[in-house]
């Protein structure tokens, strides 16, 4: 059985809406995106592309980055790139506390 950590990450006020916010927690580069619902999403900051391509700088429509270098739409819910393109990233379970914004590792 594998145990969780919560890790405060940034304050939700803070977050700009449909914009990509670049952390590193441990050795892990990760995406915060608040969408205009209000929701956030965290995944991991490099597209499943084999050349890469940090998601944080990406283009947020709905609840999807497209990859700013190869424009691969993926979802922010699952990670799930979408068709015709293929693969997966990382996604983190995000808590929100008052104005604060916590991940699950």
């Amino acid at each position: 059985m594998t145990t969780q950590t919560r890790v405060k990450v940034a304050k939700y006020s803070d977050l700009p809406v449909r914009n990509g916010v670049a952390i590193t927690v441990g050795s892990e580069k990760i995406a915060l995106y608040k969408v205009t619902s209000g929701e956030v999403y965290a995944i991991a900051d490099k597209s499943p592309h084999p050349k890469g391509g940090v998601l944080s700088e990406g283009l947020v429509s709905g609840h999807y980055v497209f990859c700013p270098v190869y424009d691969w739409k993926i979802s922010l819910a699952d990670g799930q790139v979408q068709a015709p393109d293929q693969g997966q990233v990382k996604t983190y379970e995000v808590e929100i506390e008052r104005d604060e914004v916590f991940l699950r590792l």
